[in-house]
């Protein structure tokens, strides 16, 4: 069963979009904390050892964690663009929770429409 997204679910992973976009235009032009904050994404997502799809799965398990509905939108995205796929994204989703116990199931079911909202066609 593949869950429905409606105008409000849309609408809310939209604006996380959005506000990334302009939060990250407002400070990359006013704060060398958040330059420094980029250059420090930048390392830890370069490849290494570790490819950058795999980076982007501990980072959503901690996404959940920590329940942080932005990063999940931003690291599930990553992670799709990185060539994972919505099995490997929910496995990781999976670790989150175990770590997380009962409250980062909660957090699981915003994951889970934004997995739905960047891998099908949605109404815009």
């Amino acid at each position: 069963m593949t869950p429905e997204l409606n105008k409000s679910d849309i609408q809310k992973i939209e604006n996380l979009i959005a506000d990334r976009k302009r939060g990250h235009a407002y400070f990359e032009q006013r704060s060398k904390v958040y330059n420094a904050f980029i250059d420090l994404e930048n390392q830890a997502y370069a490849v290494g050892k570790l490819g950058k799809k795999y980076k982007e799965m501990v980072a959503i398990g901690i996404s959940i964690y920590i329940n942080c509905e932005s990063c999940m939108e931003w690291h599930i995205r990553e992670a799709l663009s990185s060539g994972g796929t919505k099995e490997e994204i929910i496995e990781a989703i999976g670790v989150g929770m175990e770590m997380g116990g009962g409250p980062a199931t909660v957090a699981s079911r915003f994951a889970m429409k934004v997995i739905e909202y960047h891998t099908q066609e949605h109404p815009r």
